[in-house]
């Protein structure tokens, strides 16, 4: 069903918009989680080292492939708050088009350079060839990735977010009963694990695209919505590109921090690897929060209603924070505890580094509240180049920390990188969203 977020409370409609999206997140990081219990358990700590040797070039591949289907879904619910829905069935066809393109192109390039990533992040030789069967795997698995969430970013433009979010259970629930049969059972190791994700990924995907042809007709695309429209080409990649870009230029500061942290050895790897699970779960509120609000300013923009958008933005950065601070004492004094997950209580030094890097990231979580909710809100007002800037700046921030401190004050240094990288980017991301509202407002007015 679809659902309008240009009428009503802006608190309310946030809220009942990122529930669906709250969970559907929960559930996929609990199965992160279970997956890295999984092969932490059964294969032991140096497997587990192996499946987060990659994590970061992982994030920024998937982070390439959500950033754009999420910056796809943009044009998409501008037009439907609007309520010009042939120009949005246009939108829907060109997204499908060039994420086609897309999904081609880059499987090809990832599968073909994987060794090469695998050894400019610095993997060590224990960790290698476990390394490499998991992320050449879910490399292959990339038109799937792409799949799911053009199909689940299509929804959420049309105010369904509880569709993709019962996908994503599912999902969920197949990828831990596959890692189970596939590491257990089958006894594939690592390789095992991925074949398990990417499987269960093809399963949802091929599941939104059958409810969509079924149950929602104003998504059905005519002969006439096929046809290939330059202009309209043009805005989806203005829009998709710049937004995958974001994703992926963060996710290279964290490839040059896990370069340097790998560097320290496996105690530090397998310790990251796990407090990285726990800090993907705990980003989820903010994921949610985010996403809501970026969807409600695209809606009231094709609307035209300035105001709301005001409304909804200060709702959404408000949320952001007070969950920020409840999420960081959970790190500060249970860290050590959540990290118990992955391992035994007998790995010392790992689940030490690990409580380590948790506890220093709570006393800055209240900063990703901020961030993610003006960043994702300037997406969704139409200036992803501005975005993109705060995700450079990030980057930045990331590769001075590993570069310059990480070889001076080891894996302290890591415990600071993202820290410091969020709070950068806030320092730019904030005043540039106020300047953004502040133009769109001028605009409107003149017009």
């Amino acid at each position: 069903m679809t659902k309008s977020m240009t009428e009503g409370s802006p608190l309310k409609l946030i809220l009942q918009f990122a529930l669906p999206l709250l969970v559907g997140n929960i559930f996929q990081q609990t199965y992160n989680i279970v997956d890295a219990a999984i092969v932490g358990r059964y294969l032991g700590t140096k497997a587990l080292a192996g499946v987060g040797a990659s994590s970061s070039v992982q994030f920024l591949v998937i982070g390439f492939c959500v950033g754009i289907c999420c910056g796809f879904g943009i044009p998409i619910a501008q037009r439907f708050g609007a309520k010009n829905y042939n120009a949005m069935r246009s939108c829907i066809f060109h997204a499908g088009l060039l994420a086609s393109i897309v999904a081609v192109i880059l499987t090809v390039i990832c599968v073909i350079l994987c060794p090469s990533i695998l050894h400019m992040l610095s993997t060590t030789e224990d960790i290698y060839q476990d390394a490499y069967k998991y992320l050449l795997i879910l490399f292959c698995g990339i038109p799937f990735t792409l799949l799911y969430n053009l199909l689940s970013a299509i929804l959420r433009a049309v105010g369904d977010s509880k569709t993709p979010f019962i996908f994503l259970v599912i999902s969920t629930i197949l990828n831990i009963l596959l890692d189970l049969f596939c590491i257990i059972i089958l006894k594939w190791g690592c390789a095992g694990a991925a074949a398990a994700t990417i499987t269960a990924q093809a399963c949802s995907g091929i599941l939104c695209y059958i409810y969509i042809h079924k149950k929602f007709s104003i998504l059905k695309l005519s002969e006439q919505d096929r046809k290939i429209n330059s202009s309209v080409m043009f805005n989806m990649i203005a829009m998709g590109v710049p937004m995958g870009l974001q994703y992926s230029i963060t996710a290279i500061g964290s490839m040059v921090m896990q370069s340097a942290n790998n560097g320290l050895g496996s105690v530090y790897v397998s310790g990251f690897t796990a407090g990285m699970r726990i800090k993907q779960f705990v980003m989820c509120p903010f994921d949610a929060i985010a996403t809501a609000v970026s969807t409600f300013c695209s809606q009231n923009l094709g609307a035209g209603k300035i105001k709301r958008i005001n409304k909804g933005l200060s709702t959404g950065v408000t949320a952001g924070v007070l969950y920020g601070l409840f999420a960081g004492i959970v790190l500060i004094f249970f860290g050590g505890l959540l990290s118990r997950i992955f391992m035994s209580a007998d790995e010392t030094d790992v689940l030490a580094a690990s409580a380590k890097y948790l506890r220093c990231l709570g006393f800055f979580y209240w900063a990703l509240g901020i961030l993610n909710i003006c960043r994702m809100s300037v997406q969704g007002l139409g200036y992803p180049g501005r975005a993109i800037f705060s995700g450079f700046v990030e980057m930045v921030a990331r590769i001075v920390a590993s570069k310059v401190f990480v070889p001076v004050y080891g894996f302290t240094a890591i415990c600071f990188a993202d820290q410091s990288a969020w709070l950068s980017a806030v320092l730019y991301i904030v005043p540039t969203c106020f300047l953004c509202l502040r133009k769109i407002k001028l605009t409107k007015s003149e017009c």
